[in-house]
């Protein structure tokens, strides 16, 4: 590409200063390089019409911009900040600015793709291009296919062959970082308008309780966080499964914002890995960073299972459906549905809008294989309440759980609470920080308190079915009912 005047970068899910592709080329070959976030209201005014007026994510992003803007600043440019409809304020800035080139990093999600096609084409109609990189992956698209030229669909021949790819002798390319402050002279340092970044309120949003929980937005906390998990990520193979244990990086919400870049991460796990006494953690973390990749490309690829499950005959089940429904469903998300370890998995996930990897698989297997609730149900109010959401790999989530995925656990595998409870929070240290209303019950009895003898939930204060609910079902009995519902899968596929 030939050198530009004047471009603008598009900050979207990528809050930093370094290793960012699409600002690192648009230095490399532009004169003049803005920089510009825009508040989407095509994202917001959905969640405020739907009276989530108190989102921490927002609250997050907001941190982390007045970082970005903070930081860019240092380099002797700056953000521009503006609130509206995106796909109408970058043209409108890109005209304003008399802008060459617009350079964002790829987005894969069906909505984001459909804005920034638009985007393009309204920029392309004004003589100005659309430059977009990837950036949020390691192998992105078709960079990691089947020897038939296919997308894999199955996530461990896909693994294999993407750490295959990243041993080649290209391998270390997709891990280098793209520099930023050897550029940075060419950082516009006169912006237009640019102001205070919108407040909360501003916006149209209250405070959360993000402080009161200590996580801190921005490249700064990615930072921190990621200097406080190295030195245990050789024990992450074993401790990632505790809920109770400091086990996890708890970097998923910056990862999800990008004020910590997807390379950093996999270049760390990827040494780490072959350092020794690391490996085996490393080893686990990496293919974490990997199944994040899969998901991405099956998004891609399979854009309907953002709707749909990823396997057709899995939209035949007939799931629980009316009031009936309604009412399991609203019990789950309380936390009222008597099962312990599932309650305070989603009392975590209420108070923080984090909750352990273990405990997603245990709720979300709760929800579809005991309630009989559609996953979709679940996925979406996940998709409100988590910090880290992200559509690829909350879907790919939930449809594991509910069999109908890509690789997803067999049909008739089917966790249960109880065991789920007493194997991974065997002290039940995990339910009583959720649930102090158990907090006196011994550790065999805080997993299944309906199966304690009276003198024992007398002794510890429990009245179940007041203080604490009785059981939704039972479990054997629900499994038996979700066996009978997948009835219609194992026809179709001729089991």
């Amino acid at each position: 590409m030939p050198q530009l005047e004047k471009s603008l970068v598009w900050f979207r899910r990528d809050l930093r200063v370094f290793d960012h592709a699409a600002l690192h080329h648009a230095l490399k070959i532009s004169k003049t390089v803005f920089c510009a976030f825009v508040f989407d209201t095509d994202i917001l005014r959905p969640l405020l019409d739907a009276g989530l007026t108190a989102d921490r994510r927002l609250e997050f992003i907001r941190g982390s911009i007045v970082e970005l803007d903070l930081e860019l600043r240092k380099l002797g440019g700056g953000l521009i900040v503006r609130h509206g409809r995106a796909a109408d304020v970058i043209p409108a800035l890109a005209s304003e600015l008399s802008i060459n080139a617009v350079f964002s990093n790829r987005d894969y999600e069906p909505q984001a793709r459909q804005r920034d096609a638009a985007v393009a084409g309204t920029l392309a109609a004004a003589g100005c291009s659309w430059q977009s990189f990837k950036d949020q992956v390691i192998f992105e698209q078709d960079e990691i296919l089947t020897l038939a030229g296919q997308p894999f669909s199955v996530f461990t021949p896909y693994k294999n062959a993407w750490m295959k790819r990243l041993a080649a002798a290209d391998g270390p390319f997709f891990l280098k970082p793209y520099p930023i402050e050897r550029y940075a002279t060419r950082l516009a340092s006169s912006l237009p308008g640019t102001g205070q970044t919108p407040s909360l309120a501003e916006l149209g949003f209250r405070e959360t309780n993000l402080g009161a929980l200590k996580i801190t937005p921005g490249m700064s906390g990615a930072a921190s966080l990621l200097e406080d998990f190295l030195p245990r990520i050789g024990q992450y193979e074993d401790s990632r499964n505790f809920p109770a244990i400091k086990g996890p990086s708890y970097l998923s919400v910056h990862l999800r914002f990008g004020t910590i870049s997807i390379r950093t991460l996999a270049r760390a796990a990827y040494q780490a890995l072959h350092q020794g006494a690391d490996a085996s953690g490393a080893a686990v973390w990496l293919s974490e960073l990997v199944w994040r990749d899969f998901y991405f490309m099956i998004l891609y690829h399979h854009p309907h299972v953002a709707q749909r499950a990823f396997k057709p005959d899995y939209d035949a089940i007939h799931w629980e459906s009316g009031p009936h429904a309604e009412s399991l469903f609203q019990a789950w998300c309380a936390g009222h549905t008597g099962y312990p370890l599932v309650d305070a998995a989603m009392l975590q996930l209420n108070q923080s809008g984090y909750m352990h990897n273990r405990l997603r698989m245990v709720a979300a297997s709760f929800l579809i294989k005991d309630l009989g609730v559609d996953w979709r149900w679940g996925e979406r109010y996940f998709a409100e309440q988590l910090n880290d959401f992200d559509l690829a790999a909350n879907n790919g989530g939930w449809q594991w759980a509910a069999s109908s995925g890509c690789d997803a656990q067999p049909y008739f595998r089917i966790f249960n609470p109880l065991t789920q409870s007493e194997k991974f929070d065997a002290e039940g240290k995990f339910i009583r920080r959720y649930l102090p209303q158990l907090a006196g019950l011994d550790n065999k009895h805080i997993h299944a308190p309906w199966l304690a003898p009276a003198k024992v939930l007398q002794d510890a204060g429990i009245r179940l079915g007041e203080n604490y609910p009785l059981p939704l079902v039972q479990h054997d009995e629900a499994r038996k009912l979700t066996l009978q519902r997948y009835a219609v899968v194992k026809k179709a596929i001729g089991e």
